[in-house]
């Protein structure tokens, strides 16, 4: 039945056009899954998936490891310390959002001895991964899955575009160029569930304590 459905949804054929941005690449969730799946380490894959969830660039996911006090639990303040390290960064300050399996995906990060691999060698091993994956290393890189996650977020909430830039750190203009109108089909939104369910909270989670006031 879900092979039936699957079929239905989606024409196998698009999924061998990968999707570029900027000459960076879009995954789609099975890709990413695909790419998770050969990296064989697990400090690689702890960072993958670090680098996946909270949608930091690499080298603010550098500066965190070297003050994990910016995790409070819920958010990763990213102060104005890192400014300097980013001369386009739009905000001088802003606040990571993070669902419940990016805080888990944090802890975790932070309890690594090793420190995340230098950018071009991140950037080569991503592309081995996909190669390993049979996905095609195209357009593989560091921005990668920051972009991924701001592409998922924006097509799986398009009403919360404010907080995604604020989280993110663009502004709206950048992300309605660089992030809207991905071809993305009805089983990649199906699959993003999996990862960005409860990254924007329920707009009526206080209405149980205002109805028993």
């Amino acid at each position: 039945m879900l092979r039936i459905l699957n079929n239905m949804m989606y024409n196998p054929n698009e999924l061998k056009q990968p999707i570029m941005r900027m000459g960076v690449r879009i995954l789609r969730p099975s890709e990413y899954e695909a790419i998770l799946e050969a990296c064989t380490k697990k400090r690689h894959r702890t960072m993958l998936q670090t680098l996946l969830y909270t949608g930091m660039r690499y080298i603010e996911l550098q500066r965190f490891q070297e003050y994990p006090s910016w995790f409070n639990g819920e958010f990763i303040h990213l102060p104005h310390l890192l400014a300097e390290k980013k001369v386009m960064r739009t905000q001088p300050e802003r606040w990571v959002r993070l669902n419940q399996q990016g805080k888990m995906i944090v802890e975790y990060f932070l309890q690594i001895k090793e420190k995340l691999p230098a950018y071009q060698n991140w950037r080569d091993n991503m592309r081995r991964w996909a190669r390993t994956a049979k996905i095609g290393d195209m357009g593989m890189g560091a921005k990668t899955l920051r972009k991924t996650w701001e592409s998922w977020l924006m097509f799986y909430y398009p009403g919360f575009m404010a907080d995604i830039t604020l989280s993110q750190g663009h502004d709206t203009v950048t992300s309605i160029q660089h992030y809207l109108n991905m071809p993305f089909n009805e089983l990649d939104h199906m699959q993003m569930k999996n990862y960005v369910e409860g990254w924007r909270p329920d707009p009526h989670r206080f209405e149980t304590y205002v109805n028993r006031m």
